[in-house]
């Protein structure tokens, strides 16, 4: 059953506390964080955006994301790849979107790197996907307090894609990445997809 048809079917009633209270981000909550991403351009769209989001909070990232899928040609990996100083330009320009040069140009940066990553492994997805053996990470915390701000596996992650030429990709961002595309499910145990998102034990591409 995937995470749709879960809450279309079911009142969700208990939510992680870091969503509750505005119906945008209890949507994303509900319907995307923490579910299971393979799809490349996802995963880049999520990178992306979570390099945007560093200094800020993501509710700010969800009430743009229309925009910025809009500025970024839905994040078409080749395309945004592809853009050239005068494109960059114009996304500088763009007031529906946050204009900051050193993430719209690490933006461009981190496509061109994943497309020698999918050139070595296949599809980013096979690369990242990788780093857990293809397992989801299921932890227990009762709490939002309880979850790190980064792992070990997070750190590992970080080490890679700087190595393999990717830029605004620390630890904490990272593991922001990991939590909210499902290779950790960091929903607390009084959230009512906690048991939903453990019976995902391993995806396959």
């Amino acid at each position: 059953m995937n995470r749709a048809s879960f809450v279309t079917q079911y009142h969700i009633m208990n939510r992680c506390s870091f969503c509750q209270g505005n119906p945008l981000y209890e949507a994303y909550h509900d319907l995307e964080w923490g579910s299971p991403q393979t799809n490349d351009q996802k995963l880049f769209e999520s990178l992306v955006l979570e390099t945007f989001q560093a200094g800020l909070n993501w509710l700010t990232i969800l009430k743009k994301r229309t925009a910025f899928r809009t500025a970024f040609d839905d994040f078409d990996i080749e395309k945004v790849a592809d853009y050239s100083p005068e494109r960059i330009g114009e996304l500088l320009e763009n007031p529906e979107i946050i204009r900051n040069r050193a993430k719209i140009e690490s933006a461009v940066t981190n496509a061109r790197a994943a497309l020698t990553v999918q050139r070595e492994y296949g599809s980013l997805a096979n690369y990242l996907w990788g780093f857990t053996d293809y397992q989801v990470i299921h932890n227990a915390h009762s709490s939002a307090e309880e979850i790190p701000s980064k792992s070990e596996l997070s750190i590992r992650l970080s080490k890679s894609l700087k190595a393999k030429g990717f830029s605004f990709t620390g630890p904490v961002v990272m593991y922001a990445f990991l939590q909210a595309n499902g290779f950790i499910n960091d929903h607390t145990t009084d959230c009512d997809l906690y048991a939903s998102r453990k019976e995902v034990r391993q995806v396959t591409l």
